[in-house]
């Protein structure tokens, strides 16, 4: 099977020593926890298809066809994913309109109608309005690649379920508002990232 290149979201003392200071509920639970550990793509496009692949499924399923479409595909690469029938992607288990998405972003990138490459010089708002100009990719995709490819510091997805329940489970919340959600988000920043590591396993780590 080939294996995705994969990294260790960076960060260090800095981002942890402030959250701890703006947010002491947040605090206690990064001393609790200790360092959480989040692997990122490098890769831009093969991020962006992992993103694709997690959106509105549990991340158990999303593992599992990420897993099948590295052993059915060489590479997760724009031109493996344009010259793939939509058959065969669908067929590690998505449905065939995301395949048809992936598919036709491969061939988007491998037509040059789109450069990755140019998103590392934009900011955020600039890169997810670039990448919701294509065919099944929204604001919480886009904000994945932000955090899960270009380790952009201060990315709090208000679109990402397990995020919120996070919140709600860190500060003992039934619910949670978009105005409540976010002046949490105001708060952590500018390390909204360092906090989602958190919260991602706040969600399922009470």
């Amino acid at each position: 099977m080939q294996t995705v290149t994969t990294k260790l979201f960076e960060y260090g003392q800095t981002e942890i020593d402030y959250l701890t200071n703006v947010d002491q509920t947040l605090g206690a639970a990064i001393e609790r926890m200790g360092r959480v550990e989040r692997e990122v793509i490098p890769d831009l496009f093969t991020a962006l298809v992992h993103s694709m692949v997690g959106q509105q499924i549990s991340v158990k399923a999303a593992h599992t066809i990420w897993c099948r479409m590295q052993e059915r595909f060489a590479d997760i690469t724009p031109q493996a994913m344009a010259t793939a029938t939509v058959e065969a992607i669908q067929q590690c288990g998505m449905t065939t309109r995301k395949a048809g998405y992936i598919k036709s972003i491969g061939e988007t990138v491998t037509r040059g109608e789109i450069n990755l490459a140019e998103l590392y010089e934009l900011p955020d708002d600039t890169v997810i309005k670039r990448l919701s100009t294509l065919r099944g990719i929204g604001v919480w995709t886009a904000e994945m690649l932000l955090l899960n490819s270009l380790e952009r510091p201060n990315v709090v997805s208000w679109g990402d379920l397990a995020i919120r329940r996070g919140m709600i489970n860190l500060y003992g919340l039934t619910g949670i508002s978009k105005q409540q959600f976010a002046q949490y988000k105001k708060r952590y920043s500018p390390y909204g990232s360092v906090a989602s590591l958190y919260l991602w396993q706040l969600s399922v780590d009470r």
